[in-house]
């Protein structure tokens, strides 16, 4: 079991590491210039690094990032490939009809793309495009999707489909599901190796990827220049690609996410069990929840299952929690034996934490920083964002490049499209709703009705913040 020390690491990253194979990181250690410096080598990094390669391969283009590529919230998530179909009526009210109708078909698309590209380049990222059950687990929950795919089919993109209570329960390897739907467009995957195999794939074209380089500093001023701890970098354009890490160094964006945690654990291999429970694939499937629970399984036979909206930073500030084991274990131990009674006594392998920007609309925002046009970002994927990055790394090489294209017009490039409320407020608020909502979801799964207060709460939590599991 991973233990709670200075070496710590989440499950998935220390599983990847445990099988790559490779040289010791590479530290920039002399001044450089060049005409892409990207800052943070997650999945928007290394997805907008490859882009840029494709399109342009004489493109001199860098990678930095302050740890090992994918240590951050890449390589600890849970490691679902979801899309945003489900959130497709709040898209409509942020982006029109058109735009959001063509967001959910480039999240699904996604999923198919990034299986092809591991094919393609030979990344064994453990992707098993086994699809999503998105159900209802109490009498509450159930309808909660009939608005959305009302929606959905009038726009023809409607990929769900109702599946018989008996079949959503087998499936799903539990009894707890009331109702549920299945769409095929969604995958599991090893978070960790899938960045891994993206860090390999932009270094064979030729990105430079420097490991353990933080940027201690940035000039804006032309030329852009980025300071590390033993060497500078000078770029004529920068991408920011550090998700729930930006609030660290740019103050503009506190306000603009809150950092929420998911937690997470994994079972030993057990094969055995989890067939004779009917898990016997990939699938990853998803409860109705305000703060979703999730669960999937491995190739080896584990059992994997997260909650999201636990830990809320104060100040957003990112702390030693989110590179510990889960302090919320026996939350999520509680899920575990609810959803998985036949196996209550299985212990947990291992826990732990991944941090989450999520952003006032439940969506991710992108644009240029306001002193240089040349340096873009983007963040606030929300916790839904293994497959989402691969359309954050299309929309940050477009910007880059200056393209006028659909990716750039999509909506999402806007800036952050609301602001939270400043400290004391923000966390005491956050504290009151989400105390509140749990409060109302545990009264639903015991068949009691919720108390007023709890339900009127529970509202500000926007139903596009369902989402803390990517």
């Amino acid at each position: 079991m991973l233990k709670d020390n200075d070496n710590f690491q989440p499950y998935w990253f220390a599983h990847a590491m445990g099988v790559e194979v490779s040289a010791q990181p590479n530290v920039l250690q002399n001044d450089i210039q060049t005409d892409v410096c990207i800052v943070g080598g997650g999945y928007t990094g290394l997805w907008t690094a490859i882009n840029l390669k494709q399109q342009q391969p004489e493109l001199d283009v860098v990678v930095i990032d302050k740890g090992l590529c994918g240590s951050g919230a890449s390589g600890r998530n849970g490691g679902c490939m979801l899309t945003w179909s489900t959130k497709y009526q709040s898209m409509k009210k942020l982006y029109g009809e058109e735009k959001a109708a063509k967001l959910v078909a480039a999240s699904e698309l996604a999923i198919y793309e990034i299986e092809a590209f591991c094919k393609e380049h030979g990344i064994d990222a453990q992707l098993r495009r086994h699809g999503a059950l998105y159900t209802a687990t109490n009498s509450a929950q159930e309808g909660a999707m009939a608005g959305v795919l009302q929606a959905l089919e009038q726009q023809e993109i409607n990929s769900w489909q109702a599946w018989e209570k008996d079949k959503i329960q087998l499936e799903a390897g539990s009894s707890v599901h009331s109702e549920g739907y299945y769409s095929p467009a969604a995958a599991s995957v090893q978070p960790a190796m899938l960045a891994r195999g993206l860090k390999r794939v932009a270094e064979h074209m030729g990105v430079k990827i420097f490991e353990n380089t933080p940027m201690e500093d940035i000039n804006t001023e032309i030329p852009i220049t980025i300071t590390t701890p033993q060497a500078d970098i000078f770029a004529k354009k920068v991408v920011l690609a550090l998700n729930a890490w930006m609030v660290e160094q740019f103050p503009e964006f506190r306000r603009s996410v809150v950092l929420v945690s998911s937690d997470m654990a994994i079972t030993k291999p057990i094969p055995d069990k989890l067939a004779a429970m009917g898990l016997k694939d990939g699938k990853t499937i998803v409860d109705s929840r305000t703060f979703v629970h999730y669960y999937r399984t491995t190739p080896d036979g584990r059992l994997m299952l997260g909650k999201g909206g636990n830990y809320f930073a104060f100040a957003n500030r990112i702390s030693k929690i989110f590179d510990q084991p889960s302090r919320y274990q026996p939350l999520l131990r509680n899920a575990f034996n609810r959803f998985f009674p036949s196996i209550s006594g299985q212990p947990f392998a291992a826990t732990w934490t991944g941090a989450s920007d999520r952003s006032v609309t439940g969506m991710p925002f992108f644009g240029q920083l306001k002193h240089n046009k040349d340096i873009v970002y983007g963040l606030g994927y929300s916790g839904n964002g293994v497959a989402q990055t691969w359309i954050g790394g299309k929309i940050l090489s477009a910007m880059v490049l200056e393209q006028k294209n659909s990716w750039t017009e999509c909506g999402l490039v806007s800036g952050p499209k609301g602001y939270f409320p400043p400290e004391p407020i923000r966390w005491t608020g956050a504290m009151m709703v989400r105390n509140a909502i749990r409060r109302k979801e545990a009264a639903e799964d015991a068949g009691r009705k919720p108390s007023w207060l709890d339900k009127q709460l529970a509202k500000f939590a926007d139903a596009a913040g369902k989402a803390d599991k990517g």
